[in-house]
Order: C-alpha cells, then structure tokens, then sequence
C-alpha cells in the first residue's frame, strides 16, 4: 500500500499543480523509486490511495506493467454541489476504504507513504515481523537525541514491544531515539479495528489503539537511508545528497562528459567559456551562454537556458528556466513561475519585491 492522498501542502509551491508523490528527483518522480524498490524485493501487487491531483498519478504509473508490478488505485472524494472534490480518508481509513471494498489485504501488507526515497531492506523487515509473530510493526531509524523534535518517537521494552509514541518531543524528554519513518508492517487482523467508513489515522488513532490492547505490536530498529520530503527544505536537501551520489539506486541520467559533470541529448554549451564544478546535470537541450557559471551540486532542468555571466550555484532548476544576465541564484529551487530558497521562502516571477529575475525559456533563441 502506497499513501498517496494527501495535498503536500508542507511543500508547497512545489505541489501546486501535482501530487506531492509526483515531485521529482533526478527528473523521476519520488513514487517511482519506490515502486522500483518494491519491486526488487518481489512486491508486485501495489494498491495506491489518491485524491488531490490524482490523474496525475494515474495517467504516469499506469497498470504497472513498465515496472513489472500490479498498481491499482482507490480514489478518496465526495459529491458536494454537483462537482466531485477529493475528501481523504485518513491513511488508516484508506485502506479500511479498500478492505471494505474487496478484501485486498489478506496477507502481511508493508505501507509506505509515496513522498520519501528509501533503501530499506524490505525481505528482512518482513521476515523479523514474521519471526516476531508480530500484527503490527513499525519500522524506525535511531536518530541523534538533539534531532528527537522532528519526529514521532516509538517507545519500546527490550524486545523490542511498543509501549507508548512521543510526538516531537523535546530531546531532554525525549524517552527514546526511535523515529518511526512511516513504513508498516500490518496483518489482516489489524484492518478489522479500523472504523467503516470514516476518516482514521494509522499514527495518532490505530497505533494507540494496538498499544492500549497490547497487542503484539513492535517496533524494528533498522540501518538504512530514509529521505523525507515533508517540507521544502527537506526537497532542497535530498537532492543535494542525491546528486552527490550519497544514496544507492539513483544513478545520474545521461552521459558523464567530465567528471561530476552528466549531459543529456541536444545541448549547447561552449565548453571552453563556461565555468562547471561537478556535481551538475544538464538535461536535454539546455544552453549555457559563454561566461555561465554552475557549482554543484546542482541540477539543471531539459530546455533551461542560462545567459552569459549568470550564476547558479547548488541550486534546481526545473524544466525550461531562463535565467538571465548576470543573474545568481545560490541553494534556490527555481520553476517558470516560482523560486524558493532552501528555507521554504517562495518568490513569483514579477513580484516588485524580488531583485531576482527569471523566465520562461521556451521560444528562447
């Protein structure tokens, strides 16, 4: 099961006209690294919920097939005034939605949430939760105690049993250094306390509802790189490390000219007076003006011009950015209409109150 009805408005501008699980990352959508991963480890039937922007969704993964899994998706909305509106169900209620429907989760189900780039070695999650005789686990990474407020806290015994969750918690109060990463581990059993027909939350409604029956629910304290892409600072992140090679299976697309340096197909760039300090990626018909300069990490988005002495500096550009003479843009993720800095602060193209200027690259010449 894959979360995917949520509105992303924590990264916002970036979810205005898509899904949060459709942001990309090395030109891929996040979703599709994880349906990738599911399928190295031999999960072929993949239920998707969805709701905001959800043709989005649909229309790119379509039945599967191009993975090699099954994908089916169950929409969240209501009829309000004649016009259908997506109405989210809860993450626990999405799947209640779907149980109801046809009974789809009759074995062990992992859950992800569709907005975070994992490594998790998902047949050894699996096989602890089995071995454990567990109905429920939640997976969790031990973070430093000074980063405890960032995340819920699971609260276990020795073995490994949840007891309690701490949401956010201050790190002197913190009673564990456990952060669940939203990955589950369910039997069928458990989507039977899930209420019919209403919205419920996996976190805040299910889980203490298997702590207070004492069911044997646990967490697994597990090594693997987990990126969550919650705020758009976290975005800017991620993709700083991604290009910098820090996470496995997303190999940089096109072709390496120099080193740190990949080019896509059709691109103009006068090697000779352009300055590039790797790692950079310049995607499909890109120009680079003599006298541009980039330092990665940084990636370039196809058909983005950038003019002579502008510099772009470990920053993103999406698809057909213009960036000007003499222009700098430095830890900015930059679209036609929009940038924003690393900290979430968001400019529109012609706003008065921005010295930075931007545009539309098409029917640049």
């Amino acid at each position: 099961m894959i979360l995917a009805a949520g509105q992303g408005t924590r990264v916002r501008p970036l979810t205005h006209d898509l899904p949060k699980p459709m942001v990309p990352i090395l030109g891929k959508p996040v979703m599709e690294y994880l349906i990738e991963h599911l399928a190295r480890h031999g999960v072929r039937q993949i239920m998707v919920n969805v709701a905001y922007h959800h043709q989005a969704i649909e229309r790119y993964f379509g039945d599967g097939r191009r993975w090699g899994v099954e994908l089916g998706y169950s929409y969240e909305g209501v009829v309000e005034h004649g016009d259908v509106v997506p109405r989210p169900l809860g993450s626990a209620g999405g799947m209640r939605r779907i149980q109801d429907f046809s009974g789809f989760f009759d074995e062990t189900t992992l859950v992800l949430c569709g907005d975070a780039l994992i490594d998790l070695d998902i047949t050894a999650a699996i096989a602890e939760h089995k071995a454990k005789q567990a109905l429920a686990s939640v997976v969790a990474l031990d973070v430093p105690r000074e980063q405890v407020r960032a995340y819920g806290i699971v609260v276990a015994d020795e073995e490994g049993c949840i007891q309690s969750f701490q949401e956010k918690p201050k790190p002197e109060e913190a009673l564990s250094t456990l952060a669940s990463t939203g990955i589950y581990l369910f039997e069928p059993q458990v989507l039977d306390m899930i209420p019919a027909g209403k919205e419920y939350d996996i976190g805040s409604e299910l889980f203490p509802q298997l702590v207070a029956q004492k069911a044997p629910f646990y967490v697994q304290n597990r090594a693997f790189h987990w990126l969550d892409i919650g705020r758009v600072s976290d975005y800017w992140s991620v993709l700083q490390r991604v290009l910098k090679g820090e996470v496995d299976n997303m190999p940089m697309p096109g072709t390496e000219v120099r080193p740190g340096v990949w080019v896509g197909l059709n691109t103009r760039i006068d090697w000779d007076k352009v300055t590039i300090e790797g790692p950079v990626y310049i995607g499909s018909s890109v120009t680079l003006e003599p006298g541009a300069t980039i330092v990665g990490p940084a990636w370039i988005g196809n058909g983005s011009v950038i003019s002579g002495g502008a510099c772009v500096m470990r920053s993103v550009l999406f698809d057909y950015v213009r960036i000007p003479k003499g222009a700098y843009f430095h830890e900015m993720i930059v679209s036609r209409h929009y940038c924003v800095d690393r900290r979430g602060e968001t400019l529109y193209r012609g706003d008065d109150r921005s010295h930075l200027r931007w545009g539309d690259a098409r029917g640049h010449v």
